[in-house]
């Protein structure tokens, strides 16, 4: 891929993506692999305005002999120096910039129970100084092609050729391949910003999901959530950044423990480095309460038992089933993508910021209202060419939002 395409999406995810403002810290998490476009959004940041940047390098087979190697309690284990490094970021709340390049399958065959539990240590610990937090940082997740991934998607050509060809994918599909990618993303936002205008005058108080495939899921609405999409907010400085490049998702906050009927997935999704294929889930009370799955089923019910709030929804999303990911005719193996080319779901933590006026209510009165809590926030995509979501107001009135897999208005 050319060096000027890669720097003007570098500085996409840095200005438009990260919203950098002058004078901000700016971390950047992304895998060894990617040690050259990692510098070129480094200096993008450093362009933007940012005082410092920060590189954390991760590496799956390094997580995989940990998870091999290391007793439950030593992996599960937060020592003093990150305890304080976590602490340190809730006070100077830098940009955090993410780019997704891992092998979709990199971590299959590692112990699943000892990895979870691990988790769950580690979270009961951190959890608190994170919910410090919420909604007060800039993000964005972004994407880079690494090899293993690129083989995976194009299969039948060599590694150079393959890793060229998901570039070309992932720049597409980002709105970064052709014209600005700036312009192209402030036209975006404004059509995700007019769904979400006609979505809240709608004043929804129920989904419900119908498709042939034996999908027929009712799911409740906080009354005082809000439609959100594309670019947000940061309550503190006023920045304004897009958490997800590439996004076509318009979603909501559903009411936790409000669910009902059965939902089949219509992709496949990577879950702690195993993909998981052709499932189903079924909700009474608002709750998982069985699954199955053709393909690492076992991981999907890991998934569902993580915590309390991890068998509860905490997303509704809706993705028009012709959206440009979907017509690239690629199946990406990675949600960031995948989520983007289908109505979808998520299981775990709710988004609080969805909430009307989220910023004069405390955490815990967010979670009263029915934002759900939970250590992941998984999402798994359920749209197809036929899906029909209708949306109940408080009066009773069925409103068409999807049809044909579309939107209705």
């Amino acid at each position: 891929m050319d060096t000027e395409r890669l720097g003007r999406y570098a500085r996409l995810i840095a200005v438009t993506g990260g919203g950098i403002r002058p004078g901000q810290s700016v971390v950047i998490r992304a895998g060894l692999d990617q040690p050259e476009f990692t510098l070129a959004l480094a200096e993008e940041c450093y362009r933007a305005g940012a005082a410092e940047v920060e590189v954390e390098w991760e590496y799956q087979p390094l997580a995989k002999l940990d998870n091999k190697y290391m007793d439950a309690a030593r992996l599960g284990a937060v020592k003093p120096w990150q305890l304080s490094r976590l602490r340190h970021r809730a006070d100077s709340l830098p940009v955090m910039l993410y780019l997704e390049s891992a092998d979709p399958d990199g971590l299959a065959g590692i112990d699943q129970e000892k990895r979870a539990a691990a988790q769950r240590a580690r979270y009961a610990v951190t959890k608190p100084i994170s919910d410090e937090m919420e909604n007060r940082y800039q993000w964005c997740i972004a994407a880079v092609p690494g090899v293993e991934w690129a083989r995976k998607v194009f299969p039948g050509l060599g590694d150079a050729d393959a890793v060229e060809r998901l570039w070309e994918a992932i720049l597409r599909c980002s709105r970064a391949y052709e014209g600005d990618p700036a312009e192209n993303w402030a036209r975006h936002n404004a059509f995700l910003a007019d769904r979400c205008a006609k979505l809240n005058a709608m004043g929804l108080v129920r989904l419900e999901y119908s498709s042939a495939n034996g999908t027929e899921l009712s799911v409740g609405l906080i009354p005082e959530a809000l439609f959100l999409g594309g670019a947000e907010t940061n309550p503190v400085n006023g920045a304004v950044y897009n958490p997800n490049i590439p996004s076509e998702e318009v979603y909501v906050t559903p009411r936790a423990g409000d669910a009902e009927g059965i939902v089949y997935a219509t992709r496949p999704f990577s879950y702690r480095g195993q993909l998981i294929e052709d499932f189903w889930i079924r909700f009474e009370r608002g709750r998982a309460v069985d699954c199955g799955a053709r393909r690492n089923e076992e991981a999907l019910r890991s998934l569902i038992a993580m915590d309390e709030g991890s068998a509860m929804l905490g997303e509704c999303a809706l993705v028009p089933y012709m959206s440009p990911i979907r017509e690239s005719g690629l199946m990406f193996y990675n949600t960031l993508f995948d989520e983007n080319a289908a109505c979808h779901l998520a299981l775990g933590r709710g988004y609080s910021n969805n909430i009307r006026d989220y910023g004069s209510y405390t955490l815990a009165e967010l979670r009263a209202m029915g934002v759900n809590d939970s250590m992941v926030h998984e999402d798994f995509m359920i749209g197809s060419a036929d899906l029909a979501v209708t949306g109940i107001t408080a009066s009773g009135e069925r409103i068409p939002v999807f049809t044909g897999g579309g939107w209705a208005f």
